[in-house]
């Protein structure tokens, strides 16, 4: 069958699952895939991008041992370690991206699981943010109990953030201290308490496309609302340090791929975007409608105000509407 004749199927109702033969998308030519990916971007999402920027709310000292990740206390990194910032400092950082054009706000946290005293400060910290501001307001904790994402919920957050990371076949390759089925767990949890659900993972581990197309699968699966896909920038210090960074071609075809594997979710370029030219322009032409974003954050490579210039220069509405109608 034609891939256009696939992307029309799409659009009309059918969604890929395993039980089809999904060899076409890493056969068909780049170009090719690309422009139909991004048909199917633009009937699902329109032409309104979705801008989210995060703060680091608790820094260093986890104790898992995810090989690709910084913050473990297992790598020797050299990452400033810190408790869970102040209400004022967090707030603050809100009030400027807001001001700045974002749509979604995160605190995210180092760790297996935000507890205690930390918890409740979290807690209190989204009260005020749900008080001030407009935007909408995202959460990433860690392998939290159903009654925490409660309490989230109750506090102004709508949206959590809980990476699968890469295919349940690799994931003991990447991480050994929790499982892939933990968390799912979470994730289902999350869902359970009414939340909607950011999840995606991390390319260019060393995985096959065999285990990319699998985590997309996945998440079509768990009917998650973002999809964050991260290009891995090695760190020095992490086992993964030495690794060649991934390609151009091979993080736009890997964009098309999730769009044409989970149509309706926002495809939200996250780490690693400067891996890419004028930062993943292409990739939102390929697939891609959301981002990470942020004047503090290293990992996107590009400011609020130079994201929402490239993207009202190729054809994206990046205006803000408010909480309730952020997408």
């Amino acid at each position: 069958m034609e891939i256009r004749e696939i992307t029309e199927e799409i659009i009309n109702g059918r969604r890929l699952t395993r039980e089809d033969d999904l060899s076409f998308l890493l056969t068909v030519g780049q170009e090719e895939l690309m422009g139909c990916a991004d048909k199917l971007r633009r009937h699902f999402s329109g032409n309104r991008a979705n801008l989210c920027s995060i703060i680091n709310g608790r820094s260093g000292r986890c104790p898992e041992d995810c090989k690709f990740c910084a913050q473990s206390a297992r790598h020797c990194t050299g990452i400033e370690e810190y408790g869970f910032l102040d209400k004022q400092r967090i707030s603050a950082e809100c009030r400027h991206n807001e001001e700045q054009g974002v749509h979604r706000f995160a605190i995210v946290t180092a760790g297996r699981k935000l507890s205690g005293e930390e918890f409740d400060k979290a807690l209190d910290t989204y009260r005020t943010l749900a008080r001030e501001s407009k935007v909408g307001l995202c959460a990433s904790f860690g392998l939290l109990e159903e009654e925490q994402f409660a309490l989230l919920r109750q506090a102004g957050v709508s949206r959590y953030h809980a990476n699968i990371e890469t295919s349940r076949a690799n994931f003991r390759n990447i991480c050994t201290t929790h499982t892939f089925e933990d968390k799912l767990e979470c994730i289902r949890r999350a869902k359970a308490a009414g939340l909607e659900v950011c999840s995606g993972g991390i390319i260019g581990m060393g995985e096959s496309w065999e285990d990319r197309i699998d985590m997309a699968l996945t998440l079509s699966e768990l009917g998650v609302s973002s999809v964050p896909i991260n290009a891995l920038i090695p760190i020095k210090g992490t086992p993964l340090e030495d690794l060649e960074r991934i390609t151009e071609a091979d993080i736009l075809r890997t964009v098309a791929v999730f769009r044409f594997i989970v149509p309706e979710a926002d495809i939200r370029l996250a780490a690693g975007r400067n891996l890419m030219s004028n930062c993943g322009e292409r990739a939102f032409l390929a697939g891609a409608n959301s981002a990470i974003t942020g004047d503090m954050l290293t990992t996107s490579g590009n400011r609020i105000r130079e994201d929402i210039a490239m993207l009202e220069k190729i054809g994206y509405q990046t205006y803000h509407t408010g909480r309730d109608n952020d997408g």
